[in-house]
C-alpha cells in the first residue's frame, strides 16, 4: 500500500497528479490549517503569452481555519469570470473543443467549500485521464487531529497499513527516515521533472495549471507526463 498526503489544490499542476498518480491512495488533507497565498484554491494559467494567476474567492479564508471549513465566496461572478478569461486564452488551442467543457464542468460543481470543490474536481479530471487512484478526505477518517507534523503523517501511514509513503521534494527537510524505517514504511520523494509542449509561438513557460497542460495536449500524451519524475530516497 503506497499513500500519498497532500492538501487540496484546485487546477494544480502536473506535480500533484504525478503524485496522487503514483499511489494507491491519495489523502485530501483537510483539516489542517489553510495557508493564505498558498495553492489551495488558486494556480496560473497563460493569458497572451504570460503566466497569470487565477483565485477562487473564499469567505473568512483565515490561517486560524481548517480548509474544510472555509467556505466559497458568495460574488456570484467569479466562475463566469474564470470561465470567460480560460475561454479568450485558450480558444485557439488545438483541444480547447475537448478540454473547454471539462473545465467548465469543474469551474461550476455544486460545492458549499473549497475542499468539496477540489476534491469533486478530481472525479471530473482523473476520469478524464484515467486516473484510479481513490481519494479520502483525512477530515472524515483518521481521528487524530491532536498529533502534529510528522507524527501525525506516521499515524496515518499506520491506520491505512502502508508500507510506502511518498512526498512532494519539497519536504526532505522534514521528516526523519529513520522514524519511517521503524514504522516499516518505506520512504519517498518525488522530483517532477520538466515538461515541455507547444503553448502556441510564446516562449514555454513551465509549471502552470493541468488546465494549461489539457489545452495543448491529447489524454495519452498527458497520460505520459504523469510518468515523468523520478522518486529520490535521499
Amino acid at each position: 500500500m503506497t499513500i500519498a498526503i497532500m492538501q487540496p489544490y484546485f487546477l494544480p499542476y502536473i506535480g500533484y497528479l504525478q503524485l496522487m498518480n503514483a499511489v494507491d491512495k491519495f489523502i485530501f488533507y483537510d483539516d489542517v490549517a489553510y495557508i493564505n497565498r498558498g495553492w489551495v484554491n488558486r494556480n496560473r494559467i497563460l493569458v497572451n503569452g504570460k503566466d497569470h494567476l487565477f483565485t477562487v474567492p473564499l469567505r473568512d479564508a483565515s490561517q486560524n481555519k481548517r480548509i474544510r471549513d472555509i467556505d466559497l465566496g458568495d460574488d456570484p461572478k467569479w466562475r463566469p469570470k474564470l470561465l470567460q478569461t480560460l475561454a479568450q486564452s485558450y480558444r485557439k488551442a488545438p483541444f480547447y473543443n475537448t478540454v473547454y467543457p471539462l473545465l467548465e464542468k469543474v469551474v461550476n460543481l455544486e460545492a458549499r467549500t473549497i475542499a468539496d470543490l477540489v476534491r469533486e474536481s478530481f472525479s471530473v479530471l482523473n476520469d478524464y485521464l484515467g486516473i484510479r487512484t481513490e481519494i479520502v478526505p483525512s477530515s472524515v477518517i483518521y481521528q487524530n487531529e491532536a498529533l502534529k507534523g510528522q507524527e501525525r503523517i506516521l499515524d496515518i501511514c499506520r491506520q491505512e497499513k502502508a508500507d510506502r509513503y511518498i512526498n512532494p521534494i519539497g519536504g526532505m527537510e522534514i521528516y526523519d527516515r529513520q522514524r519511517f524505517t521503524d514504522e516499516g514504511i518505506e520512504l519517498f520523494f518525488i522530483r517532477s521533472r520538466r515538461v515541455e509542449y507547444p503553448q502556441f509561438s510564446n516562449e514555454f513557460i513551465p509549471w502552470l495549471s493541468i488546465a494549461d497542460i489539457l489545452m495543448f495536449n491529447e489524454v495519452d500524451a498527458v497520460r505520459k507526463m504523469l510518468e515523468e519524475y523520478d522518486l529520490i530516497v535521499e
